[in-house]
């Protein structure tokens, strides 16, 4: 009842071999390298976003105009509409 033996191991490789193939198996392993180099790269970056190059202005100096720009820039506007 404890652990798996090398030959469990081997009949479940054989089995999902046979399931999916040697092409499918080496797609999916392929996809999944570049996958994880993306994410490699893309922390190496830093995630540089534009809202970075705002100027940041301390609380005591915000204008009401300046707050209400920030407000619209993270509004969505919509209009609801109710159903006949």
């Amino acid at each position: 009842m404890g652990g798996f033996s090398i030959w469990h191991w081997l009949i479940v490789l054989l089995i999902v071999v046979m399931v999916f193939g040697t092409k499918k198996l080496k797609n999916m392993g392929s996809d999944l390298g570049g996958a994880v180099k993306g994410f490699k790269d893309g922390m190496k970056e830093g995630g540089h976003s534009p809202e970075d190059d705002i100027p940041v202005t301390p609380a005591s100096q915000v204008t009401n105009a300046q707050a209400a720009e920030k407000a619209d820039r993270n509004t969505i506007d919509v209009q609801a509409r109710q159903k006949p």
